[in-house]
């Protein structure tokens, strides 16, 4: 009962506050709605950040899969943090210095309106089939896991799932579609204060339990009896995220994913200035050298708890077991409002930003360029429900026998790699051409699909062969090296086909463009603990 109520109690005081804070904002405006009237400041944008990217699939999925193998999994944490540094100091400016509302609208002024349909598209592609049912998928696991809900409410598992994928999936469209992008990033900043205090509160009440009450004996015991899944090389035959992918696919999937993936850079270019924008982003960069401890470390303390009692193929159930056994029942509720607030936070803000490519790259373009501001916020949030139901319909047939987590990065390495391939051509030579872009952009998805889906088998043995490869190589291998043969491609293909470069400048950028005076600093901090963490934790 207390667990309820005080699951409903944060839940609703969530959505309160949010609708206060933007009770007077009009979202009759497409730049009020998409970008928040470019108002966003530092606090919110870090908050905002975090939770677009941290949910469920982070809570659950990385911490089952640092249950089934090593920390090494945490370079999905621990790089994105020097990804980021880069987005603040050379990514960000350039945006926001031609007023960019989404990144395909940046390959429309480079190149041509084509190549930003086709980004646009593969964008939504990718939201539909992997993000958001996937973050769906794994807030109705982790509710099933703490609430037992279908043992409550007296029906099946597979109902319950379907109940509460329902549930999540229409709560987190109503602040997409009714709120728009401040709205979003408000919910986000206050679900990412709940979240920090309550997930870094599992392992240091875990550790207490292990320790009979004393957090560092704890921790000692774990990191003793534990020692090898304190690996943060994971360099070895098979590895599940051997060391070698940091220099080939990782660079490619963290470049891509915080500096041009659409929902996370949004919050960024919805920014009041410059400065704020780049303090917002180093500091969400803090918060993901820090997210290991809740993300990561759970996983192996919960199987130095649990290894005798769950097995390799119940690692979805490591957090929530260790959740519910060392978390107090009045505090039940709170933390599992937390994970639908997590849920909330990255299902809303990949709606809104999906609601803005399809405004920019698909609807006006092609069928209303003409469209005022009130049939724009019609038609983003026209989108937002039809990805919202396809979400809610393709999470329940999701297959979870292997890892969500790189289920989720396989699906989006298919895009990323050529779509960055086709941005950093776009940014850093005058040579590309338009034609060499959509090529690009349509060869190197297909590529990958085939190398890593079709031919998976034939190219692992062919591997074996001409290398002695023990083990399977890493599909973040194959990343890396689709995006170095689209590449290839678009230089051949603009080598064969040369044309004139044009690129449409703005007078002035829309905002100020002074930079924070303590970014260098900070950015200094980041890059030297990231480093740090490496040498220490290096087996």
């Amino acid at each position: 009962m207390i667990a309820g109520l005080s699951f409903f109690a944060f839940t609703a005081a969530v959505g309160a506050i949010a609708w206060w804070v933007t009770r007077n904002d009009r979202m009759n405006t497409a730049e009020a709605y998409f970008l928040a009237g470019r108002s966003l400041t530092a606090w919110v944008i870090a908050g905002s950040l975090m939770l677009t990217n941290l949910s469920t699939e982070h809570l659950i999925g990385l911490n089952g899969d640092a249950f089934n193998h090593t920390v090494a999994v945490m370079a999905w944490e621990t790089t994105a943090a020097l990804a980021m540094v880069l987005a603040a100091f050379y990514f960000v400016p350039k945006y926001l210095r031609i007023g960019l509302s989404t990144i395909p609208d940046f390959l429309a002024n480079r190149f041509d309106s084509r190549t930003r349909v086709v980004a646009t598209l593969l964008f939504l592609f990718s939201y539909s089939i992997a993000i958001l049912p996937v973050v769906l998928l794994f807030g109705a696991a982790g509710l099933e896991s703490l609430f037992n809900v279908s043992e409550v409410l007296g029906i099946s598992e597979s109902q319950a799932n379907w109940l509460m994928v329902l549930g999540i999936g229409a709560l987190g469209s109503l602040y997409a579609i009714v709120g728009g992008l401040k709205a979003v990033a408000v919910s986000d900043t206050i679900n990412g204060v709940g979240f920090l205090v309550a997930s870094l509160l599992i392992p240091v009440l875990a550790l207490s339990v292990v320790g009979n009450g004393d957090v560092l004996a704890g921790l000692d015991t774990v990191y003793t009896e534990e020692h090898s899944k304190f690996d943060i090389t994971g360099d070895e035959p098979g590895s599940f995220l051997p060391f070698g992918v940091l220099f080939t696919g990782m660079i490619v999937n963290q470049v891509f994913f915080w500096c041009t993936n659409q929902s996370i850079i949004q919050r960024a270019l919805g920014a009041r200035n410059l400065k704020e924008a780049q303090k917002g982003i180093l500091i969400a960069a803090v918060f993901k050298l820090v997210a290991p401890l809740a993300i990561v470390l759970p996983g192996v303390i919960a199987f130095h708890m649990f290894k005798d009692t769950l097995g390799p193929d119940q690692y979805l159930q490591a957090y929530p077991t260790l959740v519910k056994t060392v978390l107090p029942a009045p505090l039940t509720g709170f933390f599992a409002a937390v994970m639908v607030g997590a849920v909330l936070s990255t299902f809303n803000s990949v709606l809104n930003s999906a609601a803005t490519l399809f405004n920019e790259g698909v609807y006006k373009p092609l069928f209303r360029p003409d469209a005022d501001d009130l049939r724009q916020v019609r038609a983003g949030r026209l989108c937002s429900t039809v990805l919202a139901v396809a979400a809610i319909l393709i999470a329940p047939t999701i297959d979870t026998g292997g890892s969500l987590y790189i289920y989720l990065q396989q699906i989006n390495a298919t895009f990323f790699g050529p779509m960055l391939a086709v941005i950093l051509a776009g940014l850093l030579t005058r040579k590309a051409t338009a034609e060499a872009a959509l090529t690009g952009l349509i060869a190197g998805p297909i590529i990958f699909y085939f190398i890593n889906f079709v031919f998976n088998a034939e190219i692992q043995s062919l591997a074996a062969g001409l290398f002695g490869v023990e083990g399977d190589v890493h599909f973040l291998h194959f990343l890396g090296l689709v995006f170095l043969l689209t590449s290839t491609l678009i230089a051949i293909v603009s080598k064969v086909r040369p044309a004139p470069y044009q690129v449409r400048e703005l007078a002035a950028a829309p905002v100020d463009m002074t930079p924070w005076r303590y970014g260098s600093a900070m950015a200094a901090v980041i890059v030297v603990t990231t480093l740090a963490v490496y040498i220490f934790l290096a087996q």
